[in-house]
């Protein structure tokens, strides 16, 4: 009599499980619904655009409370996911965990599309940073196509732009973040 394996579905794994695991100085993962999803690294364009949110981003903040911090902060929009967003605006203050530094409060969040990620960011992140009741803000920017989306929360509902050539303009944060400097090469 021939055995029958029986499929079961493995364990979940949680995001404070996932914070334990220590995936050295080369890798880096997110916990996609309970599953370890690893990270490639970006493209220029895509580090470019990162770097120029950020330093946009810190200037312009400066004194008031709030920080840009970029991809090593993560965010947990629930038990059984840990985001990396590209750019990160912190308004709180940060809880020392021993192992990183995860905003109290995010307000906004950043993502660098990129062909490979594009589809993630802006279906199931979009939906999971929704869920995060201190963000505001959550900005999509194509690097490509030199274009930038907003999805801003208004009372209970989100009102999303299209990727458009626009500046950036943060209302929460009293900020725009001009399209040229957004995309700026120098």
């Amino acid at each position: 009599m021939a055995s029958i394996l029986a499929y079961t579905d493995p364990r979940l794994l949680t995001a404070e499980e996932f914070y334990q695991i220590d995936f050295g100085p080369d890798l880096k993962a997110e916990l996609d619904n309970g599953y370890i999803r690893m990270m490639a690294g970006g493209s220029r364009d895509h580090a470019r655009v990162q770097a120029n949110i950020i330093i946009a981003l810190g200037a312009r903040l400066r004194g008031t409370g709030c920080r840009p911090y970029g991809s090593d902060m993560s965010v947990k929009p629930h038990d059984l996911s840990v985001r990396y967003p590209d750019v990160t605006v912190d308004c709180g203050t940060p809880a020392d965990t021993g192992k990183d530094i995860r905003p109290n409060a995010p307000r906004v969040i950043f993502e660098v599309l990129s062909p490979s990620t594009r589809q993630l960011d802006l279906q199931v992140k979009k939906a999971e940073y929704r869920t995060i009741d201190s963000v505001d803000t959550i900005v999509f920017v194509d690097p490509e196509a030199e274009t930038a989306m907003t999805s801003r929360r208004q009372g209970d509902d989100w009102i999303d732009t299209p990727l458009t050539p626009t500046d950036v303009v943060l209302e929460s944060l009293g900020v725009t973040i001009p399209h040229a400097e957004l995309f700026a090469r120098d």
